[in-house]
């Protein structure tokens, strides 16, 4: 796990009704923000028949929607203070799907950099990337897939 600031970011119970009312396909799939730091984002992705795929778990694509918006979460978490003057942006993400993937889903992600070293870069007018990775369980906690997202920070233009 990276290291974390204290002073960075935004409030963590900020991040869920900011997430659902500016990315659309949050509020669509009703992902629920039930935890949110620099350290750790959490996202629930409730099981609804209209998200089934074709062995009646979540489709692939609504998996990963809730596990980028993990890792997008915690990114706002840890640098939301700075969107005066910079975009959150995924660069690559990756996920493996580990299981077959029943009932509702945690999405849990967690910064796999130092959040104090990608702040500095931004301030000296860097383009940071940074790691955020993200486990997907189901109800029983089993680990049904992982996700990795490459994130940055890319300075507005004035």
């Amino acid at each position: 796990m990276g290291s974390v600031t204290a002073m960075s970011g935004i409030p963590g119970e900020q991040v869920g009704p900011l997430m659902q009312s500016v990315v659309p396909m949050v509020a669509t799939l009703g992902l629920e923000y039930p935890e949110v730091s620099p350290s750790r984002a959490v996202v629930v992705l409730k099981d609804r028949p209209e998200y089934r795929n074709h062995v009646g778990g979540p489709h692939a694509a609504a998996m990963f929607a809730a596990a980028e918006s993990a890792t997008g979460a915690a990114a706002i978490a840890a640098f939301g203070d700075l969107m005066d003057r910079a975009v959150l942006l995924p660069t690559t993400v990756t996920m493996d799907y580990l299981a077959i993937a029943k009932g509702d889903l945690t999405a849990t992600a967690w910064i796999d950099a130092d959040i104090d070293a990608a702040r500095a870069q931004f301030e000296s007018g860097e383009r940071p990337e940074f790691d955020i990775l993200c486990e997907i369980t189901d109800a029983e906690g089993q680990s049904t897939s992982r996700l990795r997202a490459r994130w940055t920070l890319k300075a507005l233009r004035r």
